[in-house]
């Protein structure tokens, strides 16, 4: 192969990231029943039987993109962890709210994605869950840091808020899903758990 192929070769990523980018895109922005896998295709510049080899069904490829949602948002959350649990929750707050006010936010990706898959034994409401679970663990550990005996009711309590302020800033509430409205609202929580 000659340099200069070898440079064209390498400057596209490869196929299966191609395809999973353009998903993203597409299943974000559009919703993930609204898309076709022949969309994908042609955004993703690949043949059917290249697509079908890397995501032999369309719930494949939906699990493969909700995983890479979750990946994003796993090391985003533990980044901003740090010895003060009052801080990371604060951070994570701010984390939700400057997502939501992006020029191309369009609501919570497991949110939407369990809007339009009703069956919850589905695999694909099976990660959602498992990705809450996920979050829903942050959030007690850092509770539990905060030496709140029993966190339960408080992380549900913080669940509906930051699924609250999600739909909320999706659908234009304005200062809901603002850091600040987060923040307060979240503290109001950590305070009634800890009587």
């Amino acid at each position: 192969m000659t340099r200069a192929a070898q440079g064209t070769a390498t400057s596209r990523p490869p196929v299966r990231d191609r395809i999973l980018a353009a998903a993203d895109e597409l299943f974000y922005a559009e919703g993930i029943r609204a898309v076709s896998a022949d969309r994908i295709i042609a955004a993703a510049e690949v043949s059917k039987v290249t697509f079908y080899r890397h995501f032999p069904t369309k719930d494949d490829l939906v699990l493969a993109y909700l995983e890479g949602r979750s990946a994003v948002e796993r090391e985003a959350v533990e980044r901003l962890r740090s010895p003060d649990p009052r801080a990371t929750l604060k951070a994570i707050a701010h984390l939700l709210a400057d997502a939501s006010c992006a020029a191309d936010f369009r609501g919570c990706p497991f949110i939407n994605a369990a809007a339009e898959y009703a069956d919850a034994s589905h695999p694909v409401r099976q990660a959602v869950a498992a990705h809450r679970a996920w979050f829903a663990g942050v959030l007690a550990g850092l509770l539990t840091e905060l030496d709140i005996a029993d966190p339960a009711e408080a992380v549900d309590q913080l669940m509906m808020l930051r699924d609250g302020a999600m739909v909320g800033a999706y659908l234009g509430a304005g200062p809901g899903a603002r850091a600040e409205s987060l923040v307060a609202a979240g503290r109001a929580v950590v305070a009634a758990a800890r009587r």
